[in-house]
């Protein structure tokens, strides 16, 4: 059961154990059953309520994956698979076991267009391997259809909501956001971006340099630069950049294992180049970088599309 429904059915419990006590007939036998139902109901109220209480953890993580039309349906299974797996790594899950409280707090959702998001996995407490493998399983279901466009406003805004009244409280809330292409619908990114962190969340990023030939003209060239200027942001904030899809079981590990843990000093700074393998590169800003890319690019290709 939910904290909502806890809460309603306390609040009903309470207001009905009242109502049969209030109207209950004056006669002096009968007073102290009344106060015995009036008793009744607040203890009630009060035990149920208790229970929506919020668990700490040591962090909440919205996993937040591009869906959009761009994603192959292979594509989408090698990212589920991706994830799937890293619950499944140890290194994962030490990282959860050694932190302050021992548990973290996950929550999975899908993205595409300014008003695409999909709860794939509730918040979902993670605090042994017996807890990550139940949502690793959870996860292991059949990939919905693609939706279009490429809202990662859309996406930071939607999980910077999930925090709310989730059930958990700790120190971190982060969103990490991976997709493989540039905002191109919904409000600009920066300002969902600069949005987020002034309520504390830090945003972190999966840059996916794997566009097949047939995208190639939707997307900007140097997506790994574009959400090291335009997505990530916060404390700590850092991204992983994917350059094929060979290298994303180990990407979304190394990333898990960062974010879970939160141990900056343990891990590679480095300016990305091809040569790199799989370099953590903290939030960054470059002068002038135009955060409009993606917008102007499917601006451009609308235009063009319409004079042909």
């Amino acid at each position: 059961m939910n904290n909502r429904s806890i809460e309603r059915e306390c609040a009903v419990s309470g207001f009905v154990l009242r109502l049969i006590a209030l109207h209950l007939p004056m006669a002096s036998h009968r007073k102290t059953f009344r106060g015995f139902l009036l008793l009744a109901a607040s203890l009630a109220s009060s035990a149920a309520c208790a229970q929506t209480a919020p668990v700490d953890v040591d962090v909440e993580l919205v996993l937040a994956v591009d869906a959009s039309r761009s994603m192959e349906p292979f594509e989408q299974k090698i990212q589920r698979d991706g994830y799937i797996a890293a619950l499944r790594h140890r290194q994962v899950i030490d990282a959860i076991l050694e932190g302050v409280h021992g548990r973290v707090a996950i929550t999975y959702v899908e993205w595409a267009g300014s008003s695409m998001q999909r709860v794939i996995v509730p918040w979902t407490l993670v605090d042994s391997a017996e807890s990550a493998e139940r949502l690793a399983v959870a996860l292991d279901q059949p990939i919905p259809s693609t939706q279009s466009r490429t809202s990662i406003s859309g996406a930071i805004d939607f999980g910077a909501t999930l925090f709310d009244n989730n059930g958990f409280r700790s120190s971190r809330h982060v969103i990490d956001v991976s997709g493989d292409g540039a905002n191109n619908h919904g409000r600009p990114v920066i300002e969902a971006r600069a949005e987020a962190i002034a309520k504390g969340v830090t945003i972190n990023g999966l840059p996916l340099m794997t566009q097949s030939d047939f995208y190639s003209d939707w997307v900007v060239s140097d997506l790994d630069t574009y959400y090291g200027n335009c997505v990530i942001g916060g404390r700590g904030a850092f991204m992983v950049p994917v350059n094929s899809w060979e290298q994303f079981p180990e990407a979304v590990r190394r990333k898990l294992v960062q974010e879970l843990a939160d141990k900056p000093d343990g891990i590679e700074h480095a300016e990305w180049s091809p040569q790199e393998k799989l370099p953590v590169i903290f939030a960054q800003t470059k002068k002038d970088y135009d955060c409009l890319s993606g917008e102007k690019v499917w601006q451009r290709r609308m235009q063009d599309w319409e004079s042909r």
